[in-house]
């Protein structure tokens, strides 16, 4: 019997970028799209490419993002977002990966964009990702309830990273990554003051000197010259801003 394959993009008026990057996903058996509170014409466009739609409204990325995984009919998924495009040697690595692999889930290579710019060192903690596990059998990945960056809960033995990159389109410029910082500070601030907080400000001081010295230096952001140094600041600068704001601010 064949492996089915599906394709899962899980967005939010994206009618932007939405037609990019469902274009090169028609390789596989289906495309699900889940529309999460969308006002804008992302729909029309997800029907164009013949997506199955799962519509609703979710307070927190992790819940929507299953919502997604269980819908699909695949015996694998292909998980992307919207701002992601699937190069035609990727296509074809994944492929041939569903057809032959004897393992549960792979991780996939990214290359990150800002506008035009190729930044491949320095990603890393909460700003950014050079790699992540996209493509995995149905059952072996869950995420996690939070709002932001949800903790993932994988299973089954995980193979090989694929050799091909996934072209991510993380921002259009500075402005654009400093605007997704006080976004996403503010929806794990509200994690926190939800969960509880148990760790104190000076370790979150120490924690922010940490971050940015694990992207510049272990993960080569100095290779990227001021972006790294850019990257490195915004990801050191993500736990402390959203502890200050939990601490600081009402809701």
């Amino acid at each position: 019997m064949s492996v089915r394959l599906s394709a899962l993009v899980v967005t939010r008026n994206e009618e932007r970028q939405l037609a990019q990057c469902l274009e090169p996903l028609t390789f596989a058996d289906e495309i699900v799209v889940v529309l999460d509170r969308t006002t804008d014409g992302s729909k029309d466009i997800a029907l164009r490419f013949g997506a199955r739609l799962v519509e609703g409204a979710w307070e927190r990325e992790g819940e929507r993002r299953n919502a997604g995984i269980a819908a699909c009919n695949g015996d694998w998924i292909l998980e992307v977002d919207a701002d992601e495009r699937v190069g035609p040697a990727l296509a074809a690595e994944i492929r041939e990966t569903v057809a032959r692999s004897p393992h549960d889930r792979h991780l996939i290579p990214v290359d990150n964009y800002v506008g035009a710019r190729l930044v491949r060192h320095g990603w890393g903690a909460s700003f950014g990702k050079s790699a992540y596990p996209g493509l995995f059998r149905k059952g072996a990945k869950t995420w996690g309830a939070g709002r932001v960056h949800p903790a993932l809960n994988l299973a089954g033995r995980q193979g090989p990273m694929l050799r091909a990159r996934l072209d991510h389109y993380v921002d259009r410029d500075i402005s654009d990554m400093i605007r997704r910082l006080d976004r996403y500070t503010s929806a794990r601030a509200q994690d926190l003051r939800e969960n509880g907080d148990p760790d104190s400000t000076a370790r979150y001081v120490r924690r922010m000197f940490s971050r940015a010295y694990k992207c510049y230096v272990r993960r080569r952001g100095y290779k990227e010259g001021g972006w790294g140094l850019l990257i490195a600041i915004l990801a050191g600068l993500y736990p402390i801003l959203s502890h200050l704001k939990a601490k600081l601010e009402r809701e």
